[in-house]
C-alpha cells in the first residue's frame, strides 16, 4: 500500500523546524521584504504630484506641505526639481531593498540548502544496504542533491515573498481605499476568482510534478547504470540498445514536463485575463470619476499605478504557483528518505568494544533478503577460535559474502544470534563493532583520490610513514614509487587507473594500515593472474598473523593457509579442521 501523503499543514510546519537554527536571517530577510510595501506606496507619487501641481493647479496634499518649506511648495519648478529628485531617490531605495534581500537570500538559502543535504546524506549512509540494493544509488543522489534543494525555494521564494507580497496587497488596498473606496471594493472583486484558480492548480500541478520528479530520477538511473557498466555495453554491442532505453526514458520525462508546463500556461493565462477583467473595469469607472470631479487626474494615474503593483502579487504567485508546487513535491521526495527507518540501529544501552578478542559463533543463524520465505542462509551454527583461519567455499549464491556481511552487521539476521567474544553483536555499539573489522574484498573500493589517501582510508590520521610501512607489508610499495607521482598518484574513478592486482594490493595496505584483529577477505585472488597471485598471497600470509581471519573463495590453492573450512551448500553449513 502507498504511503499516504501529509498534508500540506504537516509538510510546512515540517519544513519550518528544519529552518528554525535560521530563524534570524529569514526574520532580517522577511522584514527587508515587508520595506517593499512602503518604497512601492512611494514610487508613483512624483509622478502624481507632476500632475496635478505641477502641469495642473492642484493643491499639494496638506501632508506633503507641512513637510516642505513654504516657498517650494508654491513654485512649479521647485515642485518639478523635487519630483525628479524624489524618482531617483525611491528607485535607488528600491534597488538598495532587491540586493540587500537577493544577496541574503543567496546567503540564507544556500546555507540552508546545504544542512539540508548534509542531513540527508548522513541519514542515506546509515541506511540499511538492504534499502540501498532495493532503490539504487541514482534515486538517493537525485534526493540529495536536487529535492533537498526544496527547503530553500519554499522558504525563500514561496512562504516570505508570500507574507511581503500579502502586506503590500493590504498597504495598496488601504491607499486606494482612501482615494476612491468603490474603485477599491472593484479591484478587490478579482481575489476571489484567482484564489478558486490557484486551489485548482496548487493540486494538478503538485501531482504533475510528483511524476515527473520520479521518471527523472529513474532516467539519471538509466544513465548511471549504462556508464558503470560501460566496459559490459561495449564488449556487447549494446551502445544502441541503452540509447534507446535512455531516450525512451527522456521520451517519458518529457511529457510529464510538458503536461506540468501546459497546466502551468493555463492556470496563468486564467489568472491574468481575471486580473485584465477587473483592470478594465477599473479603468472605466476610473475615468468616469474624473470626469465628474470625483477624482482629479493626478489621482487616477496614482490609482492605477496602485492597481498594478495591487495586482502585482496575484501576477507573481500566479508564476510562481508551478515552482512552489514543485519545490513542495520534491520536499515530500526529500522527507520520505529521511522517514526511511534504519534496519540495523543501536541499542538504547549498547556496550563499547575497544579491541576484541576474535571468539566467532553463529548459533542457529537464518536470514532472507527482504521475504522470509526466501532464505540464503538456514540454521547455520559454526564456532571460530580467536585467531584462527577460517576458509570459507560454496558455490555461488550460496551465502558466503551474506556470512560476512551478518557478521559486520551489515545486517541483522532474520532469526538466530551471531556471538563476538561471547556477546551478541547487537549488544555492541554500531561504530565499534565495524571498527573491530578489517576487509579486502573481491572487487577493491578505491576512491578518486591518491594512492597515499585511499591506503590511509581505514586510518584518516595516518602519518606519511604508517602509511608506507603498510605499503610495503601488502607488497605495493615497490609499484607505487614507479608510478610518475608516487603516493600522490590520481588513481581515478573507482580506481580504475590501476591494474586488477594493484587495487587488491593497495586494499591490502588499507588493512595493514587499520590493524583491526579480525580479518575479512573476499575471493582476494580471484581475478589476477599467477605471479601477482603470489605477491598478494605473500601479503595475506603477513597480514593473517595474530588475527582471526574469514577468507572466501573458490580455488582451494587461495585456502592452503587456513587451519579450518566452512562449507555452505544452499544455505546450510559444514565445518571441519583443514
Amino acid at each position: 500500500m502507498a504511503a499516504q501523503r501529509p498534508n500540506d499543514l504537516a509538510l510546512y510546519l515540517r519544513l519550518l523546524r528544519e529552518v528554525w537554527p535560521l530563524w534570524p536571517l529569514i526574520v532580517v530577510l522577511f522584514l527587508l521584504n515587508l520595506l517593499a510595501t512602503p518604497i512601492a506606496l512611494l514610487l508613483p507619487l512624483p509622478l502624481k504630484i507632476v500632475i496635478d501641481s505641477v502641469v495642473g493647479s492642484e493643491p499639494l496634499p496638506a501632508a506633503l506641505q507641512r513637510l516642505l518649506p513654504g516657498g517650494l511648495s508654491g513654485s512649479p519648478s521647485g515642485l518639478l526639481l523635487l519630483a525628479a529628485a524624489a524618482v531617483f531617490v525611491f528607485a535607488l531605495l528600491d534597488q538598495l531593498q532587491r540586493l540587500t534581500v537577493s544577496v541574503l537570500g543567496a546567503y540564507s538559502g544556500e546555507r540552508l540548502a546545504l544542512e539540508f543535504r548534509a542531513k540527508i546524506f548522513r541519514h542515506v549512509q546509515r541506511l540499511s544496504l538492504s534499502y540501498h540494493d532495493t532503490k539504487g544509488a541514482a534515486d538517493s543522489t537525485y534526493r540529495i542533491h536536487w529535492d533537498a534543494a526544496s527547503i530553500q525555494w519554499v522558504t525563500l521564494y514561496g512562504v516570505t515573498p508570500f507574507l511581503g507580497a500579502t502586506m503590500t496587497l493590504a498597504g495598496m488596498l488601504y491607499v486606494t481605499a482612501l482615494l476612491d473606496w468603490q474603485l477599491a471594493l472593484i479591484a478587490l472583486g478579482v481575489a476571489p476568482p484567482v484564489f478558486l484558480i490557484m486551489s485548482v492548480a496548487r493540486g494538478r500541478l503538485r501531482a504533475g510534478w510528483t511524476t515527473a520528479k520520479e521518471l527523472e530520477s529513474r532516467s539519471i538511473a538509466t544513465v548511471q547504470e549504462a556508464l558503470s557498466g560501460l566496459r559490459v555495453v561495449k564488449a556487447f554491442g549494446q551502445e544502441d540498445r541503452e540509447q534507446a532505453r535512455f531516450v525512451s526514458s527522456l521520451g517519458q520525462r518529457m511529457r510529464a514536463w510538458i503536461g506540468v508546463a501546459f497546466a502551468d500556461g493555463a492556470f496563468e493565462l486564467l489568472t491574468a485575463l481575471t486580473i485584465a477583467a477587473g483592470t478594465a473595469v477599473v479603468l472605466y469607472l476610473g475615468v468616469r470619476h474624473v470626469q465628474t470631479g470625483v477624482l482629479s487626474l493626478g489621482e487616477f494615474v496614482l490609482v492605477m499605478s496602485y492597481l498594478a503593483r495591487l495586482y502585482l502579487p496575484f501576477q507573481e504567485i500566479s508564476k510562481s504557483i508551478n515552482m512552489l508546487q514543485s519545490s513542495i513535491a520534491s520536499a515530500e521526495r526529500a522527507f520520505a528518505l529521511l522517514d526511511e527507518p534504519h534496519d540495523v540501529i543501536d541499542k538504547a544501552d549498547a556496550r563499547q568494544i575497544s579491541r576484541a578478542k576474535g571468539a566467532i559463533a553463529f548459533r542457529n543463524v537464518s536470514f532472507a533478503y527482504g521475504h522470509e520465505h526466501d532464505f540464503v542462509l538456514h540454521d547455520v551454527s559454526f564456532d571460530i577460535e580467536p585467531g584462527s583461519r577460517v576458509g570459507i567455499t560454496g558455490t555461488t549464491g550460496a551465502g558466503k559474502t551474506t556470512l560476512v556481511s551478518l557478521l559486520m552487521r551489515l545486517y541483522d539476521p532474520t532469526s538466530g544470534h551471531i556471538v563476538l567474544d561471547g556477546v551478541d553483536l547487537r549488544n555492541y555499539k554500531l561504530a565499534d563493532l565495524r571498527n573491530q573489522f578489517s576487509v579486502a574484498l573481491q572487487d577493491p573500493v578505491l576512491f578518486s583520490v591518491s594512492v597515499a589517501e585511499n591506503i590511509a582510508y581505514a586510518r584518516p590520521e595516518a602519518s606519511e610513514k604508517d602509511v608506507i610501512a603498510a605499503a610495503t607489508c601488502a607488497n605495493a610499495h615497490e609499484f607505487i614509487m614507479a608510478m610518475p607521482d608516487g603516493y600522490r598518484t590520481l588513481v581515478g574513478e573507482r580506481g580504475m587507473r590501476l591494474s586488477g592486482g594493484e587495487r587488491q594490493r593497495i586494499a591490502l595496505a588499507r588493512a595493514f594500515l587499520k590493524d583491526a584483529p579480525i580479518l575479512v577477505l573476499d575471493e582476494p585472488t580471484s581475478s589476477v593472474d599467477l605471479k601477482t597471485e603470489c605477491a598478494i598471497m605473500d601479503a595475506m600470509e603477513r597480514l593473517m598473523r595474530g588475527r582471526t581471519t574469514l577468507m572466501i573463495a573458490h580455488r582451494l590453492s587461495t585456502l592452503s593457509q587456513c587451519d579450518r573450512r566452512l562449507a555452505l551448500e544452499n544455505g546450510r553449513s559444514t565445518v571441519w579442521d583443514a
